[in-house]
């Protein structure tokens, strides 16, 4: 049963907001149809609450919590928030299987396959397969009426099932991870964690993400965020430069660590 939600916008509207992204955390919200959903709980757990409430989300409002896959900046803090709020976890089979045995035993698990399609009273929710280094990693496009709304997270490239799920959603989070020139010149990594950063299977960077805009585009895309920037190897001027010179006429604004990016209709 969904709990009572609670300053929830009007049903007829659809809005995100980024709590947080990057390598020390990643979590959003969406909403719409009278539906709240957070997507991942990267951050502590007293991080998400402090963040969810000074955004003016009442935590126990939330209908379910998300995953995309099982990575510790994505999970880091739902075993501690789920002791606290009746909300259930949604989750491909092996991701839930792995986030239970770190000991996330406390959750109400709700499992669907990769690429499977849900309803949440008005909201649609379609999951798709992404590449990434992780057991079960998927994306997610979010439908409600005439309002669509793609999150792509970590992926290390961008493949035809991933610009079939996005074509035609008006508003995109996609991780743009690092810079070519500045993940090539970074002296704190070694060459092992560089080619599996910039594999098939690791993180997109602002060049492939610029070109997924280009593709996206056309069908209808008009805002895009920006998250999972590497401190090291990124910064938001870059990235952001870079997507607007495939489509200078998309709104681009780029996720923060450290606080959130506000709002987005």
């Amino acid at each position: 049963m969904l709990p009572a939600t609670r300053s929830l916008l009007p049903a007829f509207l659809m809005r995100f907001i980024v709590l947080g992204s990057g390598s020390g955390g990643n979590a959003a919200v969406v909403e719409a149809g009278g539906i709240r959903l957070l997507v991942d709980a990267g951050l502590s757990a007293k991080q998400l609450v402090d963040r969810m409430k000074a955004s003016g989300v009442d935590p126990a409002s939330l209908h379910g919590v998300l995953l995309t896959h099982e990575h510790g900046d994505h999970v880091r803090g739902l075993r501690v928030l789920m002791k606290a709020l009746p909300a259930p976890v949604y989750a491909t089979p092996s991701t839930a299987r792995i986030v239970r045995d770190s000991g996330v035993d406390t959750a109400s698990w709700k499992i669907f396959e990769s690429g499977a399609g849900f309803q949440l009273n008005g909201l649609s929710v379609q999951s798709f397969a992404v590449p990434h280094d992780a057991v079960e990693p998927v994306g997610f496009v979010f439908r409600h009426e005439e309002r669509s709304f793609g999150l792509l997270s970590d992926t290390g490239h961008v493949t035809k099932l991933i610009l079939d799920r996005l074509r035609g959603v008006s508003a995109l989070f996609v991780e743009a991870n690092y810079d070519d020139a500045l993940l090539e010149a970074d002296m704190k990594r070694p060459w092992s964690t560089k080619q599996r950063i910039s594999s098939r299977h690791g993180h997109l960077s602002n060049a492939q993400t610029a070109a997924l805009i280009a593709e996206l585009a056309p069908s209808g895309l008009r805002r895009v965020v920006l998250g999972h920037l590497s401190r090291d190897c990124n910064c938001p001027v870059t990235a952001a430069a870079t997507v607007r010179a495939s489509f200078a006429e998309i709104e681009v604004c780029c996720a923060e660590q450290d606080k959130t990016c506000g709002w987005w209709d």
